[in-house]
């Protein structure tokens, strides 16, 4: 009797892919983003997941083409857990969406939520006094920070890599959780 491999040992398999191949990784980052945000055009997909994988990860020539071929193998996916993943081009909700689906994921509804339950008034009180460039410039300082701490944690662990390499694991462990 031949039994089969657990869900668990699966996703493992799934995650040394992701990480060793960018095509996979990829079609798993457009799957996610999909699951999560809805009305979302090539355009921002692709910024979602360059931003995860680093750009020009769809190719610099034949990237339309990467996509696209991408997006076949996502739809196929939701098919085969009957979801049906379509594109709407109305202009009040232009692009990608998964029939059926609320505009967010009940995961993202929490998070929101989670966040905006921490909010200090004094704080956004302070915030609004400050001009929009000084925002702009206090909100990358902060991710960049929180970014940095991850990246330093990660040469902790692997003191071989490279200051660049644990950048790049710091934002695909941020945007891939």
């Amino acid at each position: 009797m031949t039994l089969l491999p657990s869900s668990k040992a699966i996703h493992v398999l799934l995650q040394d892919a992701i990480q060793r191949d960018l095509t996979t990784a990829r079609r798993a980052a457009l799957l996610r983003i999909l699951w999560n945000e809805r009305f979302l055009t090539r355009s921002q997909l692709i910024t979602r997941v360059e931003y995860q994988l680093g750009r020009d990860c769809f190719g610099v020539s034949a990237w339309e083409d990467a996509f696209f071929r991408d997006m076949r193998v996502v739809k196929k996916a939701f098919q085969k857990v009957g979801l049906v993943l379509d594109y709407s081009r109305k202009k009040e909700k232009l692009g990608y969406y998964v029939r059926e689906q609320e505009v967010l994921s009940l995961e993202f509804k929490q998070m929101i939520k989670a966040g905006a339950a921490e909010v200090d008034q004094r704080q956004i009180d302070i915030y609004r006094k400050l001009s929009p460039a000084a925002r702009f410039k206090q909100g990358c300082a902060i991710s960049n920070t929180a970014r940095n701490v991850v990246a330093y944690r990660i040469r902790q662990e692997n003191p071989k890599l490279t200051p660049q390499e644990a950048q790049k694991l710091a934002l695909q462990r941020t945007y891939t959780a």
